[in-house]
């Protein structure tokens, strides 16, 4: 078999129905190892194959049509075939398709992109951020943030200061430091993870965690409570970071009570830890706000970045560095020992300046803060009226409910009837892409998305939703 002949020519490249689906998928199961990815399973049924896009769309190689509600991984957040950003790789290409930034070297594109994140990052108190680490994801850029930690309390001469503090649930890469951070049982069971010093606390998720009759705010101090016992159990003069998301993303869009982040700012000031944001997934528009840590109103040390830098468009990742650690690393640090072969590779910089030109030309985050945001938050009230809903809530343009067997008493779902899966079938078999997190069903669409398109999402998240309840009833599980 010739894989080339696989392939459609380019005049054929909008036609999904010239593909040979069953040949692409037997070569997939022959070759690549997808990650995250049961692939016994999936030899079974055969990959998905994407093959075009545009907007909010995406089609497959038979030609069917999905409506994109997770923005490709949480990063396509202008939309797709925006040819400015494909203008911007080709140009850059054609004059410096790459050079490194070692050997006390830089290019045009990362020097005018770090100038422009610096401008947009918002002051907090004080807390300025005027420095740029650059990576290719957002694993590695947590990965970074372990290496620019632990050096900057060497240098302060404090190296037993070791420790980072993360959450149960929460999603920091997939690299061994990055998946260490994070707190999911499934990553840590494979590779003797976590790596030492990084220890969790439960995440602040008000459904799952608050204690009957308790009021969300109230549980939100108990939440932020957790990291002043982790810190004084371990010992304050141990402790290095504490890291977190926004908005936990992967863990299904949990978002925290309103008074959780105020009392975590208050507990890492008392004890001079640093405050890590990962905002791997909320930057860049998706809260409508350029950074997070403005909308929730706390001082990160260092900002995690990925993703809707480029809306997806080619891989960049990287940290801005707040001026408390910059300081220190420049002016006592020497040389810094770590960085990547892509660390300011020059097409992705293009490729980000060209697509923050876009968000800011067509005010995305504003959009989303102002108008859409607000109505697909009026738009989950309703949906939450649904039998198979037990909670339904929005954080921008970012959204998550859960399924549950009994409404009223918020009864789960068997484990095992993975009832998740279920409902993500019917989405896909009826043109939507939606992911399922467990039982939770989680959204986040492209910025662009007007109100007939968030209507019509929604339509779309309702029939699945009313196929999935249909299912459940014929097979008596409800």
């Amino acid at each position: 078999m010739n894989p080339s002949t696989l392939i459609a020519p380019p005049a054929l490249v909008r036609r999904a129905e010239r593909y040979d689906t069953q040949a692409l998928q037997a070569l997939d199961s022959a070759h690549f190892i997808h990650p995250f990815t049961d692939h016994g399973d999936l030899a079974t049924r055969g990959a998905r194959v994407i093959v075009k896009s545009e907007g909010i769309y995406v089609w497959d190689s038979e030609g069917k049509k999905l409506l994109d509600a997770m923005s490709g991984l949480w990063c396509v957040n202008v939309g797709y075939g925006r040819q400015a950003l494909a203008q911007a790789a080709y140009d850059q290409m054609m004059t410096l398709p790459f050079y490194n930034s070692f050997f006390q070297t830089t290019n045009v594109p990362a020097v005018k992109l770090a100038a422009r994140l610096a401008a947009l990052a918002p002051k907090v108190g004080d807390r300025t951020f005027e420095h740029v680490f650059y990576s290719s994801s957002g694993s590695e850029s947590n990965d970074s943030n372990v290496r620019m930690v632990r050096r900057y309390w060497d240098l302060l001469g404090q190296p037993q200061r070791k420790v980072i503090i993360s959450r149960v649930n929460a999603y920091h890469g997939s690299t061994m430091a990055g998946a260490s951070l994070g707190g999911m049982s499934g990553m840590h069971a494979q590779g003797d993870l976590p790596i030492p010093n990084i220890t969790h606390i439960e995440q602040p998720y008000f459904f799952e965690n608050g204690l009957p009759g308790e009021s969300a705010d109230a549980f939100g101090l108990r939440a932020a409570g957790w990291l002043e016992e982790e810190i004084l159990a371990l010992g304050a003069d141990k402790v290095a970071a504490f890291i977190a998301e926004p908005v936990q993303g992967a863990g299904g869009v949990i978002i925290p009570p309103a008074t959780y982040w105020p009392e975590i700012q208050r507990i890492v000031d008392k004890y001079g830890i640093l405050l890590i944001s990962d905002e791997v997934i909320c930057a860049f528009g998706r809260l409508g706000h350029w950074f997070a840590y403005e909308k929730f109103g706390y001082k990160p040390d260092l900002v995690t970045f990925a993703k809707a830098v480029t809306s997806g468009y080619i891989p960049l990742g990287g940290v801005m560095v707040g001026n408390r650690v910059a300081q220190v690393l420049i002016e006592k640090g020497g040389e810094f020992n770590h960085g990547y072969t892509y660390s300011g590779h020059p097409v992705a910089c293009a490729v980000a300046l060209a697509n923050l030109d876009i968000m800011e030309s067509e005010q995305l985050p504003q959009r989303v803060r102002d108008d859409t945001g607000p109505y697909l938050a009026k738009c989950f009230e309703v949906i939450a009226t649904h039998p198979l809903v037990g909670v339904a809530e929005t954080c921008g343009l970012t959204a998550g409910l859960v399924l549950v067997k009994n409404k009223a008493s918020r009864e789960h779902f068997a484990e095992e009837l993975s009832v998740g899966m279920i409902c993500r079938r019917h989405c896909f078999q009826n043109g939507l892409v939606m992911r399922a997190v467990g039982d939770r069903m989680i959204i986040a669409p492209p910025l662009t998305m007007t109100h007939a398109d968030i209507d019509e999402m929604m339509r779309l998240i309702r029939q699945a939703l009313d196929l999935t309840h249909q299912e459940l009833t014929q097979k008596g599980l409800i």
